[in-house]
């Protein structure tokens, strides 16, 4: 047995205070979400309070000084704080905005929802209840974008085990096309596949729909893979004929569940946080009211504090828990209250960094404009972590005349040209964006000969980089992008 031993060590550990992690939270919201964690904090802390700060409250009470307290000729009456749980003064509801705010009431309107559209439908058809159970389940087994997300294997086994009823794969593939001739047309297809033959089987039978019909009965990979010529050699058709028939296709809808359920949908609103004027050379920067909100420590429990503190007796351990619990209230009042501040004083010290860096790019508006930025530039500055830059600029957006965008976008990586001068890749990115917008469609340009664009016009970039930055800009290969 090993024999027991003490020891002295010294350990040096960096900690973070929980003040420092409640500003590193309240940094990272966004102002759209600020007002809600107000009012979480007001509900759940009673002390804090909105309104301008009260400049006549005195400063708390010492509580280790009761023997110089001044004398109180009335005893605090603590039952009235312990019992009572409702505080005259506490608000459960704020309004952070100005007097001069223009207030608005955004209506909207609430339908029934997808799967409720497609349920109502199985009353349009003659199943009996069994049959009306099944059409149910493979209802509920429908994802927004309107496929079926479940093998009818699997849905049998799942009736037998949460419904107790006994049906063959046959049976549920039969009210499985029973449901594919709901609306919208294509909702409960397994695949891409199915979802437009379905569409395609709906319409009027021309001679462009049954070529479209059999494209994506027999030739599906090659349509998905752009290889036409294939397609129209194997089919025996002519160019117009194949042109007709890719028209039938692309004018379907490969998500027919979006479309009907698009009403029910929330849609995010983005709120930005700065707004900045632009006067010829001058840049006017301003925060959004909403993250400078009046807030306040509540006078009713500052009061009842200092009330204990200048009792001339010594507190009961009723009496201690209650200081305890006031004092603990009014500091985290303070510390939420100080968060605010310094959250509001690093959003326009960060923001303000950016317009310096990047003040080119915002006086024109140009985005070619915008030079090479990484979050160590501005944290440097500003002399604050790069962890606490990216918490401000991956949720923060400011509202410029080029429109509402989000700080992230104004960061980039450099890239080195013939001349040595350093320029930002979202320069090159939209120089790839240009040319692949005024290609000619019939023959896109490959990636290949966009890297030869760029290494003429003095960018040394090569192909790979090339293809990287079009991946990051959503645009597919050049194959994918032929128009027939």
């Amino acid at each position: 047995m090993a024999a027991m031993r003490q020891s002295l060590q010294q350990k040096l550990q960096q900690k973070l205070s929980p003040q420092q992690i409640q500003l590193m939270k309240l940094l990272q919201v966004p102002v759209a979400a600020l007002e809600q964690r107000i009012k979480e904090e007001i509900e759940e802390n009673p002390a804090l309070e909105e309104g301008p700060d009260d400049p006549e409250q005195e400063p708390e009470a010492d509580l280790g000084q009761d023997d110089s307290a001044e004398s109180n000729e009335k005893d605090l009456d603590l039952g009235d704080y312990l019992d009572d749980d409702d505080y005259p003064y506490y608000k459960t509801q704020i309004n952070n905005q100005g007097p001069d705010a223009e207030h608005r009431d955004i209506p909207f309107s609430a339908g029934p929802s997808f799967q409720e559209q497609l349920t109502v439908q199985i009353g349009w058809h003659a199943l009996n209840e069994t049959e009306q159970i099944l059409a149910r389940h493979i209802i509920g087994n429908i994802d927004e974008d309107g496929y079926l997300m479940r093998e009818v294997d699997a849905m049998v086994d799942d009736l037998a085990f949460s419904q107790g009823i006994e049906t063959e794969p046959t049976e549920l593939e039969r009210i499985l096309k029973v449901v594919q001739q709901f609306d919208p047309p294509g909702v409960g297809a397994r695949d891409l596949a199915e979802c437009l033959q379905l569409q395609l089987k709906r319409k009027s039978k021309t001679a462009s729909v049954m070529h479209a019909l059999t494209m994506m009965e027999s030739f599906f990979e090659e349509f998905s893979k752009k290889h036409f010529e294939k397609i129209q050699k194997r089919m025996g058709l002519t160019e117009a004929q194949m042109k007709e028939a890719i028209q039938e296709i692309t004018h379907l809808n490969p998500k027919p569940g979006s479309s009907a359920g698009a009403a029910q949908r929330n849609v995010p609103v983005v709120v930005p946080d700065f707004s900045l004027q632009v006067d010829e050379d001058k840049l006017e920067l301003s925060l959004n009211g909403k993250n400078a909100p009046e807030l306040r420590v509540s006078r009713h429990y500052h009061d009842m504090l200092e009330g204990i503190a200048k009792q001339k007796r010594q507190p009961n351990d009723q009496e201690k828990q209650t200081l305890q619990f006031v004092k603990q209230k009014l500091d985290s009042a303070r510390w939420f209250i100080d968060a605010i501040k310094q959250r509001q004083h690093t959003l326009m010290l960060v923001m303000h960094t950016i317009l310096e860096l990047q003040r080119e790019y915002f006086v024109s508006g140009d985005e070619t404009k915008l030079k090479p930025m990484i979050l160590k530039d501005v944290a440097d500055r500003v002399g604050l972590d790069i962890s606490t830059i990216s918490r401000v600029a991956n949720s923060k957006y400011i509202e410029t005349p080029c429109g509402t965008l989000l700080l992230k976008s104004f960061f980039s990586e450099s890239l080195s040209t013939d001349s040595g001068e350093e320029v930002s890749t979202r320069e090159v990115k939209k120089i790839l964006s240009d040319c692949i917008e005024g290609e000619d469609k019939r023959k896109p340009i490959t990636d290949d000969r966009l890297a030869d664009i760029l290494n003429e016009r003095g960018y040394n970039i090569a192909r790979r980089t090339v293809a990287k930055y079009r991946e990051q800009l959503g645009i597919p290969v050049a194959r994918l992008r032929k128009v027939f």
